[in-house]
């Protein structure tokens, strides 16, 4: 799969030069770069780089004044969604993570939307280079794409107020309970292996309703079409934060994923990049800042890992 480069303009080529020739100042240098470097379709604010970057530029000068793809499915409150005074752009912490490891190896973005289960397989057609996107990372996704995790995960259990049935979890409590799930989220064949403990007990299995994007999920308990919906603890409490009268969470459960960036097979120097621009932004702080400025809790980092396919 090609990347989709194009050309910069050329003042950003200027910056760049004019980064090399204050070496001696990095953190300035790297500074400059950083804002020449903000002129994504999203806009998106970008955090100071750490100094380090220049080194990394010239480690992988590949990819400096190229312009990637990166696949979004923008309806994870904190994470993308449309901005609402623009609906042009997307706003959220995965696109200050995209700008900003960008802005580190000297790449800008620029975003493709579309379903949540279609985001892999737009990286693998070619029509995206990386996917920045709240995925978690899964064995079985790993089978499509190298992945670079970086959080561990924690779901949240969505119910109307009140929980009227009384849900505590991806449990036996689920049993003949309407959940609404996204299509291909990690969380549907987990709530479909219950339907043996049910059976067990004498009680009907989950009922399972597959929709495009969270908020046609969450919509789906407003309307009382489903009882429950199990996705990323922050999605549910922005949830819950919404529609305070109407919503509550029933618990917090963790699973054993982790949230990764989805790189192609087979490129591993981009691969590499990536993986080595997020340690140094983790290090330096950046990585925590986003999560902050995006209203997301910084204890679920966890040092960048890969998980490859076996």
């Amino acid at each position: 799969m090609q990347l989709h480069f194009t050309s910069v303009e050329n003042n950003i080529r200027r910056s760049a030069s004019i980064c090399s020739r204050v070496r001696s100042f990095a953190v300035v240098a790297v500074s400059l770069c950083g804002l020449s470097m903000m002129t994504s379709a999203a806009h998106a604010e970008v955090a100071p780089t750490p100094a380090t970057c220049a080194a990394l530029q010239a480690k992988y000068p590949q990819f400096k004044g190229k312009t990637l793809v990166n696949a979004i499915n923008p309806h994870t409150p904190g994470y993308e969604t449309i901005d609402p005074k623009d609906p042009s752009k997307y706003i959220g912490f995965d696109i200050d993570l995209g700008e900003t490891i960008g802005a580190c190896l000297g790449f800008k973005l620029t975003y493709k939307a579309v379903t949540f289960a279609a985001l892999l397989t737009t990286l693998q057609s070619g029509q995206a280079d990386i996917v920045i996107s709240d995925i978690y990372a899964t064995e079985e996704r790993a089978k499509a794409a190298d992945f670079i995790t970086y959080s561990k995960v924690f779901d949240g259990v969505l119910v109307a107020k009140g929980n009227p049935k009384k849900i505590t979890g991806i449990n036996t409590s689920m049993c003949g309970a309407v959940a609404a799930e996204n299509t291909g989220y990690v969380e549907v064949p987990l709530i479909q292996a219950l339907d043996a403990q049910c059976k067990t007990l004498g009680k009907p299995a989950p009922e399972i309703q597959l929709y495009d994007n969270n908020q046609n999920c969450i919509q789906a308990i407003l309307a009382g079409r489903a009882d429950t919906y199990v996705n990323d603890v922050n999605t549910v409490d922005s949830a819950v934060k919404a529609y305070p009268d109407k919503l509550e969470k029933a618990t917090a459960v963790s699973i054993p994923y982790s949230v990764g960036i989805a790189v192609p097979k087979g490129k591993t120097d981009f691969r590499d990049a990536v993986m080595a621009a997020l340690v140094e932004l983790q290090k330096s702080g950046t990585h925590a800042a986003l999560l902050k400025k995006n209203g997301l809790p910084v204890e679920n980092l966890e040092a960048p890992k890969l998980l490859l396919a076996k």
